[in-house]
């Protein structure tokens, strides 16, 4: 079996004994290293008892019998090591009802001596007494076991005889005979004290009406006095606030001129700041802008100035190299021209009528086309026949060339030559 730690709550104590220790080792709500096999660990509770005393039938100190039942509460030590190391001696190994058991035998022994030492009146009457007397004789005895009485109350007395009934009956009586006896002597003291007290309030009303009378003299006599120094005060606060009130009205005066002063100091100050900021205004929105678009202005007419003087010279330039180049031109047409005229004269010299038919040809059909051109900007022609010919679009066509074809005979008439027969010669 192997070694180890053994732990316990805080209602309980450990109690480890055997090697190592010369007395138990006591540890309540803790824990504790215990060898198995050669030290031996018991538990004892240390939870609260609570024990129902009965004694039935005891006789008291005048030879009445009565039964008492007390409750008491009762618990093993566990804070002073002494009692603990007692309650183990003594209890060690028991069961808790073994142990409640022990404490109830104990506290019902007491509680029959207490009650045999006492009168069932001094019982009855004073139940704290009983149940102190009680609790400490059983505290004493019970130490020495390692149990401590945490409390103990007296909770019932009752008899078989009615001796407690009688008794009850007797106090009520006494009571009773002490209350009326009360009534009556309070009703007598009332009655005198009633008298007294009237005697007394008419000799104070008295006193009194004398008092207030003094009172009122006096205060007749004070308040004539008091009214005469009243009075001067309150004439001589009446002028002093006649004076007070002129003072006050010349120094309202005076700040109201003050402060007029000063709104027309600041007013000026207000009228010099708006002229300033009217001429800054006036300065922002017309000088600097008129100044701006005079500059502006300036610069676009310096601007215009300078492009009209490029212009104009550069208009020059191209005047004096278009009119040289047109007159370059003109010099290289005319060179081209006379020498083609030279050429044409010199080949008319050479071949004439073939040159005229050249041309001839050439020409022909500008003079179709020149022919037709009237025909081809109609929008309607009316064409009669007799019904011997063409007609429609070859009457037309035949129209045009015998337009075309009499245009050697008109030659001939002008120049002279005769196309025809040139071509045929020439062919």
């Amino acid at each position: 079996m192997g070694w180890g730690f053994v732990t316990c709550g805080p209602n309980e104590a450990l109690v480890v004994s055997g090697c190592c220790y010369s007395k138990p080792l006591l540890v309540p709500g803790g824990r504790a290293f215990v060898w198995p096999a050669l030290q031996k660990c018991q538990r004892i509770s240390l939870n609260t008892m609570t024990l129902q005393v009965e004694s039935p039938t005891v006789y008291t100190s005048q030879g009445v019998p009565i039964s008492v039942t007390g409750i008491a509460q009762v618990k093993i030590q566990g804070q002073n090591e002494e009692m603990l190391l007692a309650a183990c001696e003594q209890f060690l190994g028991k069961s808790e009802n073994e142990i409640q058991n022990i404490a109830l035998v104990t506290l019902e022994g007491h509680q029959r001596a207490i009650m045999g030492s006492m009168t069932v009146e001094e019982i009855y009457k004073d139940r704290k007494k009983f149940s102190k007397n009680v609790f400490e004789v059983a505290s004493s005895d019970l130490v020495n076991m390692g149990i401590t009485v945490v409390s103990y109350t007296l909770k019932d007395i009752r008899d078989e005889e009615g001796y407690l009934q009688s008794l009850g009956m007797a106090r009520t009586a006494e009571v009773k005979r002490d209350a009326r006896i009360g009534e009556a002597e309070a009703r007598a003291d009332a009655k005198i004290k009633e008298a007294m007290a009237e005697q007394q309030r008419m000799a104070a009303l008295y006193l009194n009406n004398t008092e207030i009378a003094k009172a009122q003299r006096d205060f007749e006599l004070k308040k004539a006095a008091y009214d005469v120094e009243v009075q001067t005060k309150k004439a001589e606060a009446e002028l002093a606030y006649q004076l007070q009130a002129a003072k006050t009205k010349q120094r309202i005066k005076e700040e109201q001129m003050q402060i007029k002063v000063v709104e027309r100091t600041q007013e000026i100050s207000v009228q010099e700041q708006e002229m300033q900021r009217r001429e800054r205004e006036l300065d922002a929105t017309v000088r600097r802008p008129a100044e701006a678009e005079k500059f502006r202005l300036e610069k676009i007419a310096e601007a215009n100035r300078n492009r009209v003087i490029l212009e104009a010279e550069a208009e020059a330039e191209a005047i004096r190299l278009k009119g040289a180049a047109e007159a370059f031109a003109i010099e290289a047409k005319a060179k081209a021209d006379a020498e083609q005229m030279s050429k044409k004269a010199e080949a008319w010299k050479e071949y004439k009528e073939a040159a005229m038919i050249d041309m001839l040809l050439d020409t022909l059909p500008k003079v179709a086309a020149e022919v037709a051109a009237p025909l081809s900007q109609a929008k309607k022609i009316t064409m009669v026949s007799s019904g011997s010919g063409d007609i429609g679009a070859a009457k037309l066509t035949g129209e045009v060339l015998t337009i075309v074809t009499k245009v050697p005979d008109l030659v001939k008439s002008i120049t002279g030559v005769d196309i025809l027969k040139s071509v045929h010669a020439a062919a």
